[in-house]
């Protein structure tokens, strides 16, 4: 099994992305998870470009890493200096990490028009930069900016850059798709000859996601020889962003038989992802391959049916490999066997003909506006009320809501509620800030006596939206809730003209859940 080193830049390279942005407890938080995942190289940040990174670099020697070395890169010394002299190769010393990646420019386009100078100083400010640093105890790996740009320009060129880092002490080349506009067979020609000319050299790749090829141009570049991968964890970075390591790795390990982290780490992968997404307040990517909520998630009816035969039929995978999880959508795409698969996630003993009835409930209501994919709790409603002898905990016997405007109190809202609890009728009062409040107060005010666990549930999250909006306030609405107590959180659905109906039939539902599955 060839092995393969993960290089993880999202400290760096992922935080130069939109809206993605890390504190330094942050940064620790992340550097640890990638530490316990079990990727080799952790770049921190850039220590001579803000205090925030400096600041990182200090206080992630006191973490006790088992995997990960940590590196902080910077870029060669500037035209006409001595590396000794240079504010940025002195800043990368004094973060004192074991590892530093420098980063020179290796394109004719970027040596006259960006650094105005001579492609004879840039051979120099490369060779000198890494030979500084080298000489002072650290791991050197120099990152070959705009590596395919440069040698489509001039490609002897490009390769007197990769002579001057060797010479300079480099322990690795890292042939970089700066602008991410490469293409897989082009690029992997070009690693080729890379790794002809400089035999027994270490190799490796960065790529970006600009054509939407960094994962298929990684892959291409160790297909032929390359031992290093750079990337993000979920494809954080500029522009279109990095190349995502939460594909490549499983890509690598599952389908090229690399090895990339330790032995039974893969699985933990999913987690990361997930994790660091939280941390950076970014919305995970439930479409992201091997690690989104929806990767193993089947909808279609044909698609449920045939796992329900070989759990293989529609899974290039087991989701379980890389920490995932299969799912099982309800929708009016659905078959008969997505309603079974789901009564036995819920532990129901559905039958097939019960099945079949919830199955054409779920295909009317969608067609009045549900929709049951982020409602599942709603799903299993309609099953346990398929169930011999299921008694619901209470009945609506009916509600009123009034709203009003007045005058030294503002507007507020009142709810009558009466419900019905095995033979006892409660009948209630509650107010709120608007009218589902005040329902809510007022259901909560019936039942808590009764069902103190209640009081527990909270309103986490509130839905509305319009479904036809041509029929301007008469139009058709739909609501989703989300409620949670603590540990659990569940989601549920209404829909009719009548927003306070669409809501209540959401928040009922809600209720009821929660209560029969001693939430």
């Amino acid at each position: 099994m060839n092995t393969v080193l993960v290089y993880d830049t999202t400290l760096r390279d992922g935080t130069q992305g939109e809206n993605v942005s890390l504190s330094v407890e942050d940064k620790l938080k992340v550097t640890r998870l990638l530490d316990d995942l079990g990727v080799a190289y952790i770049e921190g940040g850039w220590p001579g470009s803000n205090p925030k990174d400096a600041t990182y670099f200090q206080q992630v020697r006191s973490l006790d890493l088992k995997h990960a070395r940590i590196a902080a890169f910077g870029m060669t010394c500037r035209v006409g200096s001595q590396p000794a002299e240079d504010t940025n190769i002195l800043a990368l010393l004094e973060a004192e990490t074991p590892v530093v990646t420098v980063v020179g420019k290796t394109s004719m386009l970027h040596v006259r028009e960006v650094l105005r100078t001579t492609p004879e100083e840039n051979l120099r400010l490369i060779r000198e930069s890494l030979a500084f640093l080298k000489a002072q105890g650290r791991e050197v790996i120099y990152d070959a900016e705009h590596f395919f740009d440069g040698y489509k320009l001039d490609a002897d060129y490009t390769f007197q850059t990769l002579q001057a880092a060797l010479d300079g002490g480099a322990e690795w080349l890292i042939l970089c798709d700066t602008n991410g506009g490469s293409l897989p067979w082009e690029l992997e020609r070009v690693v080729q000859e890379v790794i002809q000319t400089f035999p027994n050299v270490n190799v490796g790749i960065h790529t970006h996601n600009d054509g939407e090829m960094a994962v298929a141009n990684t892959l291409a570049a160790v297909r032929v020889g390359a031992s290093q991968v750079q990337g993000t964890i979920n494809g954080y970075g500029e522009r279109c962003g990095n190349a995502n390591l939460c594909s490549i790795v499983p890509d690598l390990e599952l389908k090229m038989g690399c090895r990339c982290l330790p032995e039974g780490h893969l699985v933990k992968i999913t987690h990361v992802a997930r994790t660091v997404a939280e941390i950076a307040n970014m919305a995970p990517n439930n479409g992201a391959a091997y690690v989104g909520k929806s990767a193993f998630a089947h909808k279609g009816g044909m698609h449920v049916a045939a796992i329900r035969r070989n759990i293989d039929s529609y899974q290039h995978i087991d989701p379980g490999l890389v920490g995932n999880e299969m799912r099982v959508l309800i929708s009016d795409l659905s078959g008969r066997g997505n309603m079974l698969s789901k009564a036995e996630e819920y532990g129901l003993g559905l039958s097939e003909h019960d099945a079949q009835k919830v199955l054409g409930q779920v295909k009317e209501l969608e067609n009045r506006g549900y929709v049951f994919e982020g409602a599942e709790a709603s799903v299993a409603m309609l099953m346990r009320r398929q169930s011999p002898g299921y008694v619901p905990p209470f009945e609506l016997i009916d509600f009123m809501v009034v709203v009003e405007n007045r005058k030294g109190r503002g507007l507020f809202a009142e709810a009558t509620v009466k419900v019905r609890v095995g033979s006892e009728e409660i009948h209630t009062v509650g107010e709120g800030n608007g009218p589902v409040n005040a329902l809510d107060h007022a259901l909560r005010k019936a039942l808590v006596p009764i069902f103190p666990q209640l009081a527990h549930f909270h309103l986490a999250d509130y839905k509305v939206r319009i479904l036809d909006g041509e029929s301007g306030t008469a139009a058709l609405t739909r609501v989703l809730i989300d409620t949670q107590n603590g540990h659990q959180r569940w989601s549920t659905v209404g829909a009719s003209p009548n927003i306070i109906e669409a809501s209540w039939l959401a928040l009922a539902d809600s209720v009821e859940y929660g209560l029969i599955n001693g939430q």
